[in-house]
């Protein structure tokens, strides 16, 4: 990356400052871009999901790794939970999605609880061979009771595909019947998954992010201060494929020694993501310790309150830029962690030099993060998020704690608590906003003449502008006579 004006360098800038000059191309399409990060995790699309309780879980894990990216589940968790879902993650399909299935004797409000948990937004009834007997939609609940039987009221007429078709194969199916969802069946006509036509599409355009043996790769965030030998030990064993070693202060001697520990207890080859920091020095010294990953960013969180609370951080743009400088001449990868608000700014740090990008608060209103929809007085669909250092992440983490010592630590608070985030109209689904990011940045890079993210990194011009001219690249919304 190379800014317009050398004197920029100097500069410490965040996304909004900053914007992308056009240059020649000769890429003829930007299906022709590759955005794997090639950074040894086996991704295919450089986005990961922060480790936040109110965002990472089961159904995001399997959503997100099937279309190329990581989700790190958070450190909160039970060693339980986590097995769980990493278990479950591992065994789902990589193209086919993950259905909802009820006895056809469950009722109608049991089916109305679950039905926004997954984007396909259908239930599918099977018999005691898990074959699939009918469907459930919205639409057939309308002006029944809410206790009546699935059997009463489902769609009895299921037309379904096999999983030996491809997936152009099931979109041509789902075309020709009019068809918005259908479910798979194995040879043997046990169900084997669900398909769409966006999920036909999506499993084409997508490469699904595998590990050696070819299941979908699994991540977990790991707390520095105690339990580490058990922990990894315990994560080794269920398979987990990259240990992320968290902590807002990254740059800090024990940090330094879990990384140690944890590239002495897991092997040579696993990789190690540690932050979060944002200079280089502490790129060195995590690098130096045996981290292969670096997680970028200290307060551009959208539920953070670091920066505001502390005053301590740095403008997310020039910290990626300068560890990403360090890291790359070192063979070690940087995840910009935090500041991302539009596609944009995912295209910015990866030209800034990131390898990965890691999103939180904007997947936390979709259908796919683990906490209920709800309706507001107007009913639109929200859920609520919070960050991993406010008072009630502190509380749930430390309720089996002494309770002054819980006490103590509630007063140390650097997140937001609440928040409603919005399901947006055509984007209630975290693949509604992978299919935006991915778009903007396939033609950045063909903006900048570039067919992958390491040439696209080398190729960047970036320059520097004022307020007034970002709010110019804003759509207008409404007329402004």
């Amino acid at each position: 990356m190379h800014f317009l004006h050398s004197a920029d360098f100097e500069k410490e800038l965040t996304y909004q400052d900053v914007f992308l000059m056009p240059q020649f191309s000769d890429v003829v399409s930007r299906m022709n871009v590759d955005l794997s990060p090639q950074d040894g995790t086996g991704m295919t699309l450089p986005i990961v999901v922060s480790n936040m309780t109110a965002v990472a879980g089961k159904r995001m894990s399997e959503a997100v790794t099937r279309r190329g990216g990581l989700v790190v589940l958070t450190q909160d968790m039970s060693l339980e939970r986590i097995e769980e879902i990493v278990k479950a993650t591992k065994i789902c399909h990589p193209v086919f999605e993950t259905p909802i299935v009820l006895d056809e004797q469950e009722s109608v409000q049991t089916a109305l609880n679950l039905i926004n948990k997954r984007a396909h937004r259908a239930v599918v009834i099977v018999d005691t061979q898990n074959k699939p007997v009918g469907i459930f939609t919205e639409k057939d609940a309308y002006r029944r009771d809410r206790y009546n039987r699935l059997v009463d009221v489902m769609t009895r007429d299921v037309i379904t595909v096999p999983s030996t078709q491809s997936p152009k194969e099931i979109f041509q199916t789902l075309h020709d019947r009019r068809l918005s969802i259908a479910p798979v069946v194995n040879p043997d006509g046990t169900l084997a998954g669900v398909m769409t036509k966006k999920g036909c599409v999506r499993a084409v355009q997508y490469k699904p992010a595998l590990n050696a043996s070819g299941n979908l790769l699994t991540a977990v965030a790991v707390r520095i201060r105690s339990g580490l030998d058990e922990t990894l030990d315990r994560l080794n064993q269920i398979g987990v494929d990259m240990i992320v070693l968290d902590t807002a202060h990254g740059h800090q001697k024990m940090m330094i020694d879990a990384v140690k520990k944890a590239r002495s207890l897991v092997g040579p080859s696993k990789p190690i993501m540690a932050g979060n920091i944002v200079g280089e020095a502490a790129a060195k010294d995590l690098i130096d310790a045996g981290a292969t990953h670096l997680k970028v960013g200290v307060g551009p969180g959208g539920a953070c309150k670091t920066r505001m609370t502390t005053g301590v951080g740095r403008p997310q743009f020039s910290a990626v830029h300068e560890v990403s400088k360090y890291a790359r001449a070192h063979r070690a990868f940087v995840c910009a962690d935090g500041g991302v608000k539009h596609p944009r700014d995912v295209a910015l740090a990866l030209a800034a030099g990131a390898h990965s990008v890691m999103i939180g608060t904007w997947f936390a209103g979709t259908y796919e993060s683990p906490a209920d929809v709800q309706f507001d007085e107007n009913g639109r669909m929200y859920k609520e998020q919070f960050g991993m250092a406010s008072r009630r992440a502190v509380t749930n983490r430390t309720e089996h704690t002494d309770p002054f010592e819980q006490a103590q630590k509630e007063f140390f608070e650097e997140g937001v608590s609440q928040t409603r985030m919005y399901l947006n109209p055509g984007q209630e689904s975290v693949e509604d906003i992978l299919d935006e990011i991915t778009a903007g940045v396939r033609s950045a890079c063909t903006y900048s003449g570039a067919r992958n993210l390491d040439e696209f990194h080398a190729k960047a011009i970036v320059g520097v502008q004022t307020a007034s001219g970002y709010e110019e690249g804003k759509p207008v919304t409404k007329s402004w006579t």
